[in-house]
């Protein structure tokens, strides 16, 4: 990695790390560039912006989580051939990825974009909201596989049974900063786990 790559990158750690504990308004330029040990210059030969950290922050950790989502359950699906049993392994290894992180979770960017997204332009918000649609059509498109093969006990609209997904890891991240809990997360998701397995379940006539 080249010299001015690795200055970028250094810049996004930190940013990340702070915008995670204090959110983007509690986030100064002047930190940052404290933090990193550069010039002002220096900093916004990276980042023309606030604004435009904020994308580069945003776009990279999109691209991460889709990166983890496409390990586990590309991993998963080659254990299991099963669309339910796969989808169920691969919460599982998601679970017990999040559990062996040693502080817990450190947060979501896109979950903090929208608590303070009137700090941000249209495309930084446009980029948010594509996020949360491709996670839908990713799970969307496992839970069709799924359905295709089983009866649900119960109907669901499929998009929101998919969006469960993203609702369960950021409340879980939420709920287990707000009780100081790392492992509610992965909890939760095992909890999510076990209430797909159940909906799926035959019916039992009595």
């Amino acid at each position: 990695m080249r010299k001015g790559e690795e200055t970028r990158t250094r810049i996004l750690d930190v940013a990340e790390a702070a915008v995670l504990q204090k959110g983007f308004g509690g986030t100064s330029i002047e930190e940052l560039i404290a933090e990193t040990g550069i010039t002002k210059s220096g900093f916004f030969y990276h980042f023309r912006d606030k604004n435009e950290l904020a994308k580069a922050l945003l776009n990279r950790y999109i691209e991460n989580d889709e990166r983890i989502y496409d390990e586990i359950f590309s991993r998963a699906r080659d254990l299991m051939d099963d669309p339910l049993q796969s989808f169920l392994l691969g919460l599982k290894l998601l679970s017990e990825l999040l559990s062996d992180l040693p502080n817990g979770h450190p947060g979501c960017l896109v979950a903090t974009i929208c608590y303070y997204e009137r700090l941000f332009d249209r495309e930084i918000q446009e980029i948010n909201r594509q996020a949360a649609l491709t996670w839908r059509r990713r799970f969307r498109g496992m839970f069709d596989e799924i359905f295709a093969v089983y009866t649900p006990r119960e109907q669901f609209d499929v998009d929101q049974l998919a969006d469960m997904v993203s609702t369960v890891i950021e409340g879980g991240i939420v709920l287990s900063k707000a009780l100081k809990e790392p492992q509610s997360l992965p909890d939760q998701i095992l909890v999510f786990r076990s209430f797909v397995k159940m909906l799926f379940q035959p019916v039992q006539h009595a």
